[in-house]
């Protein structure tokens, strides 16, 4: 196994309101399936990998999980209190998969667009958690939909989700930068890499932080090379300046600075004291992934393929790296 540097990427998702209407018999049954998913250990199977394995649901650190499942229950009550407002729909399934209960929550978003068929926001969240379980054919329907929904619409602010302390100057992200993003990131991972480049150009057009802008071009950078289109994508490292303001998305950035010549590969696979031991095999996916494609666009095609094997052999498969690694792979038997 590989050794790799400090990252933790944390994926932002959305809220909004509204009502309209539900059952109450639909209310009581995820009632039930939460708690008694919160009591048990057992393993839960949420998808099938690219390659024919079995993904079961993560397990997380004990602290951790104490503070999700808190956020849960609270979700939960509200959802149970206002089951028709949509506002606690989208809550409910976000704090659903961020305990990695992706089934759980793209049903909660299903059942939502039978209230609300024409929210973005519920498109927009079960298309990211299609893309989670491997299900790119609807992320892609999913997203597409949403990207029309939004189309010549004000901007519109998605509170990051994740339930743990942030700091106060946490810079929320958008509705449509994170349309545009999973969009093109289940482009990429379908292969179709050119419709990846024009949905990431898109992208750009709502970009308003460092973070957003460096998550935006690693992606577009590498659908460039996967076409052949090389020029175009060194054109794209041009926005990457060194004295960046990136406060999340660390791997993503060292990946651009490795693809502009200013970091090498080994020290992308160097692991510091800091990273939590259930956060390592994130970082692998992230920064492994960056550096397997930097051998497979220099032509070591037998060293890129060991280093995406190293990042599948980790435990965080939800992972956009590890996803993507998993499907170069599955390209690469056929």
């Amino acid at each position: 196994m590989i050794k790799l540097s400090p990252f933790l990427l944390i994926v932002c998702v959305l809220c909004s309101c509204g009502s309209s209407s539900t059952d109450q018999e639909s209310t009581i049954t995820v009632k039930k399936d939460v708690e008694d998913t919160l009591l048990t250990s057992e393993k839960v199977v949420e998808a099938i990998s690219l390659l024919g394995d079995t993904l079961y649901r993560l397990d997380l650190p004990q602290e951790r999980k104490a503070q999700y499942d808190s956020a849960l229950r609270v979700a939960l009550q509200n959802y149970n209190d206002a089951p028709r407002n949509l506002e606690n729909i989208i809550w409910l399934g976000r704090r659903q998969a961020y305990l990695g209960r992706y089934q759980e929550a793209i049903d909660t978003y299903t059942n939502g667009l039978t209230l609300f068929p024409d929210s973005p926001e519920l498109y927009r969240h079960r298309g990211h958690r299609y893309i989670s379980t491997r299900q790119f054919d609807k992320a892609i329907a999913d997203l597409e939909k949403s990207a029309q929904l939004v189309k010549s619409t004000p901007l519109t602010d998605e509170a990051n989700g994740i339930p743990l302390p942030l700091p106060e100057d946490d810079q929320p992200t958008t509705l449509q930068f994170n349309i545009y993003y999973h969009l093109g990131l289940a482009y990429y991972l379908e292969g179709e890499y050119g419709k990846a480049a024009q949905t990431y150009e898109k992208c750009l057009e709502f970009c308003q932080t460092d973070d957003e802008i460096t998550a935006t071009a690693d992606w577009l950078y590498m659908a460039y090379r996967r076409l052949g289109e090389d020029e175009v994508a060194e054109e794209t490292l041009a926005m990457i300046r060194e004295d960046m303001d990136i406060r999340e998305n660390e791997g993503y950035f060292e990946r651009l600075l490795m693809y502009k010549g200013l970091v090498s590969p080994d020290s992308l696979l160097e692991i510091g004291p800091n990273v939590p031991l259930a956060d390592r095999d994130l970082a692998l996916a992230t920064q492994g992934y960056g550096v397997g494609n930097f051998y497979l666009y220099n032509g070591e095609q037998q060293l890129a393929k060991q280093i995406l094997e190293d990042i599948i052999e980790g435990r965080h498969w939800a992972a956009f790296g590890y996803i993507a690694a998993e499907a170069d792979l599955a390209r690469m038997q056929e």
